[in-house]
């Protein structure tokens, strides 16, 4: 069964980093493309970063500079490396792959699919 688990969320101080892990099971993601989303509370899930099955990346200009996706095909595995972080990045963050093999990023959740639980991301001080 085709499952992301997303981790490494956490409770930090503005200004420090997390890097956050989508591990794929049931799959192999390399020839898809799988994007990070997110969902702070009483707003819409958002779109926030993409990497596509050639190592392309696209970023939510809000985050840009500040975070980096990437992958490791042998370890099935998608990170989000977040730096800076600010209050305004708290949400649940989410992983998914594109419902295309050998697609491109495209910001919008309804290109995407088998969404994992999500990672709690909370910046507070």
């Amino acid at each position: 069964q085709l499952q992301f688990l997303e981790s490494g969320g956490g409770l930090v101080e503005p200004g420090e980093s997390l890097r956050l892990n989508c591990a794929a099971s049931g799959f192999t993601l390399s020839a898809y493309a799988i994007g990070w989303f997110r969902q702070a509370p009483g707003k819409e899930r958002e779109w926030v970063s993409c990497i596509n099955w050639a190592g392309s990346t696209t970023y939510l200009n809000s985050v840009k500079g500040r975070f980096i996706i990437s992958r490791d095909n042998a370890k099935n595995t998608v990170y989000l490396q977040m730096n800076s972080l600010r209050p305004e990045d708290t949400a649940v963050y989410y992983c998914a792959v594109s419902k295309r093999v050998l697609g491109q990023c495209v910001p919008d959740e309804y290109e995407y699919q088998n969404w994992g639980q999500g990672t709690q991301v909370t910046v507070s001080s």
